[in-house]
């Protein structure tokens, strides 16, 4: 009748749509299930997993939100994974922005093997510019003595890069776990129109919110494995099989002994009477130029053996970097001049 009211439901009513629904959520988890079983995923979701997503979401982020970003590779393990992840990201699909190398000239062969080898198998475009090229234009003047390093003359050949390609955004691999400079500094990183990075100058970040916007001149670095550690990364390619440079395996190599460290012993490294040159089975921790790459004792010859030898260690990757030891803060120094 008009004007009468609906009943409310009873329990009966209730049990009824409580029952539709717990159908419909098995129904759910069958498929669910089902899913998870065909693709011979575990029910639970690993760290890993969760690193994982997080890095794919900030890669798709970062190509929805910028006209012309970068990977900047290194040939390291790192920038290794940022492809991996990339390719995850973006297959069947190409990646849609191209690797950029700076060569400081000082770089090992079988990083640069491997590096033309990547961009080959994975139909990625590379770019290299030379720190060579910044020097015989005048640009940077190449250091002298016994202990020089080109490698913070990267960030000149990096800034004529990003000015040249116009690239708005240039992805790392850095991390929060390397160097308290890096702990600090946001995924989403903008640097001015000089490529300086002003600490004071962070946006906020709450619900992994990433604002890209930018003035005409500025560009933006891109951290997708910032929360990873040295040992996530390891972890990482052991589930995922990535290959790797095999500077990073235990091999016999001629080493001098320089400030406490074991240097390969390379033409550029200027070798001299005094120093000694010994064969040593060790490996590299992190791959930059050879002038400020220290390696490390170890007979860690798999993924499997390296994971263990982390798992016992007591000082970062970075403390293998002697450009991080010039200073206490070396690393933010080099930063506000423009470097990764």
């Amino acid at each position: 009748e008009a004007g009468r009211k609906t009943p409310a439901p009873g329990r009966a009513d209730a049990r009824r749509l409580i029952g539709h629904g717990l159908e419909y959520l098995s129904d759910f988890q069958k498929i669910n299930d089902f899913v998870i079983k065909s693709k011979g995923m575990n029910k639970a979701h690993t760290h890993l997993d969760w690193l994982e997503a997080e890095a794919i979401h900030i890669l798709r982020e970062t190509a929805g939100q910028f006209e012309r970003p970068a990977l900047m590779f290194s040939g390291g393990k790192d920038s290794i994974t940022l492809v991996h992840l990339a390719l995850k990201a973006f297959r069947p699909g190409a990646v849609p922005f191209p690797l950029l190398h700076i060569d400081t000239g000082h770089n090992f062969v079988e990083t640069l093997d491997f590096r033309d080898q990547l961009a080959e198998q994975t139909g990625m475009k590379l770019i290299v510019r030379y720190v060579e090229d910044s020097i015989r234009q005048g640009k940077v003047a190449d250091p002298k003595g016994k202990n020089a390093s080109r490698n913070a003359l990267q960030s000149t050949t990096l800034l004529d890069a990003i000015e040249e390609f116009r690239f708005d955004a240039c992805i790392g691999g850095a991390r929060r776990d390397e160097e308290k400079a890096r702990a600090k500094e946001r995924v989403f990183s903008v640097r001015n129109e000089f490529g300086e990075w002003d600490p004071k100058r962070q946006r906020p970040e709450l619900w992994s919110i990433y604002n890209g916007k930018i003035h005409p001149g500025e560009n933006v670095r891109v951290f997708p494995i910032s929360n990873w550690t040295e040992l996530d990364v390891w972890h990482y390619i052991q589930r995922e099989n990535i290959a790797l440079p095999s500077l990073y395996f235990a091999h016999e190599r001629e080493v001098v002994r320089r400030n406490g460290s074991w240097m390969a012993a390379e033409p550029c490294l200027n070798l001299d009477a005094q120093d000694k040159i010994v064969s040593k089975l060790i490996r590299f921790r992190t791959i930059g130029d050879i002038t400020c790459t220290a390696a490390v004792e170890s007979g860690a010859s798999t993924v499997e053996d390296i994971v263990q030898e982390l798992r016992d260690a007591r000082f970062s990757e970075r403390g293998a970097r002697l450009d991080d030891l010039v200073s206490e803060a070396a690393m933010e120094d080099r930063k506000k001049a423009g470097y990764f």
